[in-house]
């Protein structure tokens, strides 16, 4: 009888979708997987920013632990929110096809944000999205932002819902108001669920917009539901983003099954090439970086921007880099990009965040 695999995941929507497209591919071929649900740092405390929530790891030490502990075969993660060290006793076994790596900028009603008015306020919890939209758009409010990915969106929607609704109640309490061709009721009974929730929930601040990774959004089937723009390639990503990690003990048969049945290797080495970059210049997730790689032909193009925060400062650049030695020249590269002060940048930031 074949022995089960146990994958640890977060409990949120886009966690647990996640993991069972990891079970899925698994599934497929013969193998028997568990889902099991453990909350993490990152989930339990959510009024403090994710670059303060400890080093690095706010939502992948707890999961990783049950590896260690032996309760659990292997975790899924995020890539971009894992921590570039981790314990000796654990490899990165899976790294299945890369989703959509960039960032979109999502409103209530299709602004893009060239269009965005002056001063508009725009959520996100990643320093890297915000210093790069100061970078874009120094007279943007950006204000902190968490939340599941759902979440997020209904926080940004509510008011424009409320307001819609607070209307077509005060035009049917005015008889002569004919207006709208259906009652409130009735335009409440056909909005999406996700508008219903929005509709309920209280919000401190009213955005604008707000920046989320593409990928997240595809993945809980709301990208194409909502307004929204792909930001261009000057956004470089996290690194990272739109991949995910199944996490195995190294001594563990299970890690090397994930990694033979479900591992695509242009992902591992695009990936690879991001997290060497950034475990070099030493970013973790307390400094404005993005990083993004994508092979081409016999070459992994790579791409850098270190900003500082307020995203008035930047040392970037682009490299192509072999691929038969990825690994050496991403560190080569990084060590360049320190040396033109990213490394100052990177501190500077650590010290801010402190």
């Amino acid at each position: 009888m074949t022995e089960t695999i146990r994958l640890a995941t977060r409990g949120s929507d886009l966690a647990l979708r996640q993991a069972q497209t990891v079970a899925e591919a698994l599934e497929s071929r013969r193998r028997e997987v568990e889902l099991v649900e453990v909350e993490t740092t990152g989930d339990s405390v959510r009024d403090e920013l994710i670059h303060r929530l400890g080093k690095t790891g706010a939502f992948v030490r707890s999961l990783d632990e049950k590896v260690l502990d032996g309760e659990v075969d292997a975790a899924v993660h995020s890539m971009k929110d894992m921590p570039t060290e981790f314990p000796e006793e654990l490899v990165v076994a899976g790294v299945p096809e890369r989703g959509s790596p960039g960032d979109v900028l999502v409103t209530p009603d299709g602004d893009t944000l060239e269009t965005l008015p002056d001063g508009a306020t725009v959520g996100t919890a990643s320093l890297r999205r915000k210093a790069q939209l100061l970078a874009a758009r120094p007279d943007l409010d950006v204000r902190p932002l968490r939340g599941n990915v759902d979440t997020r969106v209904q926080k940004l929607l509510a008011p424009t819902l409320q307001a819609e609704h607070e209307r077509r109640l005060e035009a049917e309490e005015e008889e002569s108001d004919t207006s709208y061709d259906r009652t409130a009721e009735e335009w409440f009974d056909d909005l999406p669920e996700f508008e219903k929730q929005a509709l309920g929930r209280e919000v401190d601040t009213r955005f604008d917009a707000i920046v989320l990774a593409a990928a997240g959004l595809e993945r809980i089937g709301l990208l194409d539901r909502i307004e929204h723009e792909r930001l261009d390639a000057s956004f470089v990503s996290a690194p990272g983003q739109g991949a995910l990690a199944v996490n195995a003990r190294a001594d563990s048969d299970v890690g090397e099954t994930i990694r033979h049945e479900i591992d695509h290797p242009r992902t591992r080495v695009e990936t690879t090439v991001e997290r060497t970059i950034l475990e070099t210049l030493g970013g973790g997730c307390v400094a404005p970086v993005g990083i993004h790689a994508v092979i081409r032909g016999e070459y992994v193009h790579a791409r850098v921007r270190v900003l500082s925060q307020d995203g008035t400062e930047e040392i970037g650049g682009s490299r192509d880099l072999p691929v038969e030695r990825h690994p050496e020249a991403a560190r080569e590269f990084a060590d360049e990009l320190a040396d033109r002060g990213a490394a100052d940048l990177i501190q500077r930031a650590r010290r801010e965040s402190e």
